[in-house]
């Protein structure tokens, strides 16, 4: 067996080039399948991630996809706002920990406006109940302050101390800017991975104060209520958006849901942030599937170009099989030196691409969160050793087609080529 390896190992060097560009179809193939698995699965935690130890996320009556699709993702619209009231009677009850109040419908520069509470900065969770974390500056103390996610704050070169203007509603039309009354960015968050990366946040008093000379969303002719004179006014929000919920006891959170969806007041919903995103990524579930059939596809050519490498090469080593066979190799060790030579290789090409993929993900963090993903793991889970494993067997097998057509040469026809 210990000849057998040698006699492989010698032979592959002898044809090192047609090899190494094989090895490397198959390198790349490998880490191509590996990575859509890995970067699939960190897609899908990331995902179902976006908010981590909230137990509940009230709004009004709609589906819970579109609430937490609005709410927590500000994609969509908000079918209805619900009241302050409403908010304010729910918060008060025992079994509720901590409420954050949200308030959405504002944009700068096709990013979201998210008017909230400074609670909301200590209570927010992401990942692994990862807080919030301020790259630079503090969190909004003042009517017009605003505290940028990190996405907004790159894409758009501010810096603390800036002044930027809102717009209302999501910026379509001209002539919706906020422009009498500027904010002053406070403070900077640190890349998250999530929709707070792309949003503008700024407290619910401010809010109220951008829109007390609106009605029906449009400004009133000939009425402007200037920035000094803001605070005059009472600044107490009339409706929210949403509000997240996080219990004392989880054991809660099904009585208080149930309670919330018959609520007296208006028609509410709660719902479990993980099971609506669950939900939710089963209807984009289509998308990773057709990741993994296009890896499966290149996988197959890089498999594809091994087996043409060895069957090319075989009219050149007919002499070679030949001599082996004159000096007593029998046919299954001509079958064995050939399998043994597709599975040197895809093996070789498997775990150079598991360690070019473990390189990418201990240095490519920076990149991945400007894609919304968190960081990749650096060990192989379960299903990408499996992967692995199956890469392995596909490429011994590959070996079978060239094995078993010099298994069949003749010694005589080794011995005299035809012409």
């Amino acid at each position: 067996m210990n000849a057998l390896w040698r006699l492989a190992l010698a032979s592959a060097w002898n044809r090192r080039l047609s090899l190494g560009l094989t090895l490397l179809a198959v390198l790349l193939a490998t880490t191509l399948l590996l990575s859509v698995e890995r970067i699939r699965q960190a897609a899908r935690d990331g995902f179902a991630q976006s908010v981590s130890g909230t137990d509940l996320v009230v709004g009004a009556r709609s589906s819970p996809v579109q609430l937490v699709l609005y709410s927590v993702f500000r994609l969509g619209e908000a079918t209805n706002n619900l009241s302050w009231d409403s908010y304010r009677k729910i918060a008060a009850d025992p079994a509720i920990a901590w409420s954050v109040p949200l308030a959405l419908g504002d944009s700068h520069r096709g990013f979201p406006v998210l008017g909230t509470t400074p609670a909301y900065f200590d209570h927010y969770r992401y990942g692994d109940r990862q807080p919030l974390r301020f790259a630079s500056g503090q969190v909004f103390s003042g009517i017009f302050d605003a505290v940028l996610g990190a996405e907004v704050a790159q894409r758009l070169g501010y810096r603390i101390g800036d002044q930027i203007t809102l717009t209302h509603g999501d910026g379509g039309l001209a002539g919706m800017e906020h422009a009498d009354k500027p904010f002053s960015v406070v403070g900077i968050l640190a890349p998250t991975g999530t929709p707070v990366d792309r949003t503008v946040h700024i407290g619910l008093a401010a809010i109220e104060a951008i829109h007390l000379d609106w009605v029906g969303g449009a400004p009133l002719p000939g009425f402007s209520v200037g920035a000094d004179v803001v605070q005059k006014f009472d600044l107490t929000p009339q409706s929210i958006t949403a509000f997240l919920v996080g219990l004392h006891r989880r054991v809660e959170v099904f009585r208080l849901q149930r309670n919330i969806n018959q609520f007296a007041g208006e028609p509410l919903l709660a719902v479990l942030p993980g099971v609506a995103l669950d939900q939710l990524w089963q209807t984009v579930g289509i998308v990773e599937q057709a990741l993994q059939a296009v890896s499966w596809l290149v996988l197959a050519v890089g498999l594809a170009g091994l087996m043409a490498t060895l069957l090319a090469g075989l009219n050149e080593r007919r002499r070679e099989m030949a001599i082996l066979r004159s000096l007593g190799a029998g046919p299954r060790h001509i079958l064995g030196l050939l399998l043994l030579e597709s599975g040197l290789v895809s093996l070789l090409g498997a775990f150079c691409g598991l360690g070019l993929l473990s390189l990418f993900a201990a240095s490519g963090d920076g990149l991945l969160l400007r894609f919304g993903l968190a960081a990749l793991p650096l060990a192989p889970s379960p299903a990408e050793w499996r992967l692995l494993g199956l890469v392995l067997a596909c490429g011994t097998l590959v070996g079978l087609l060239p094995a078993w057509r010099a298994y069949r040469l003749s010694l005589a026809d080794g011995l005299t080529p035809r012409s």
